[in-house]
């Protein structure tokens, strides 16, 4: 049976660990054994390698130095990483070995929570199929970004509420390689209630089932 990790905490606002929970039954309904923790500590187990997949859920916050480099061995070495908005771009700002590996790290979100728009760039990626284009109401997330990064969807800035960057457009949804190890990210997800959007939903639990390695 496959296994996963998810370590949620750090700020609040993004509500980690009822996502926590939410993240845990869609990888049980993929047939995944879940193990839930609430400290980095976790990421220093050295039986981190025997898991298929790990979901960190945890804005802001530190890592230390030992669990950064058990968690970045693991991943070169085929486990997967996968996670979503802040939780995982906005996480260990000090940490740049974990922004190297997860391919982006979050910037601003002008406007903070408003109406835009997800363009779907690869539409016959296996995580994007039957996934129109499609409107959203979150933080739109601008970002810096790996330019290896496969990108699977993306964001258009208006200007309105940051005029300098009025037209750049932005990755959403990306997928990348990190030694053996796959990774996924997607911005969407600011609060608990967007996994009622189908398509956060959907999106999301295909990325983490693609980022998995088989059971070892």
């Amino acid at each position: 049976m496959k296994q996963a990790l998810i370590v949620w905490g750090g700020w609040s606002g993004h509500e980690p660990q009822r996502c926590a929970q939410i993240v845990a039954g869609l990888l049980e309904e993929e047939g995944f054994k879940v193990r839930v923790e609430d400290k980095t500590a976790a990421f220093a187990d050295p039986a981190l390698p025997e898991f298929s997949l790990i979901v960190p859920i945890y804005t802001h916050g530190a890592i230390d130095k030992s669990e950064i480099a058990n968690l970045s061995a693991a991943v070169r070495n085929g486990t997967g990483l996968a996670g979503f908005h802040g939780g995982m771009c906005d996480a260990f700002r000090d940490a740049t070995e974990y922004q190297f590996m997860c391919g982006g790290q979050w910037v601003a979100h002008p406007g903070n929570i408003i109406d835009y728009h997800v363009k779907i760039t690869q539409r016959d990626d296996s995580i994007m199929q039957g996934i129109d284009d499609f409107d959203y109401r979150s933080e739109q997330y601008y970002m810096h970004v790996d330019p290896t990064n496969q990108v699977l969807a993306t964001t258009r800035f208006s200007g309105e509420h940051a005029d300098w960057i009025e037209g750049a457009v932005m990755p959403v949804v990306w997928k990348r390689q990190h030694g053996a190890g796959r990774v996924f990210y997607s911005s969407l997800g600011h609060v608990a209630a967007e996994f009622d959007v189908p398509q956060m939903r959907t999106i999301l639990r295909r990325g983490m089932v693609w980022a998995a390695r088989s059971a070892v």
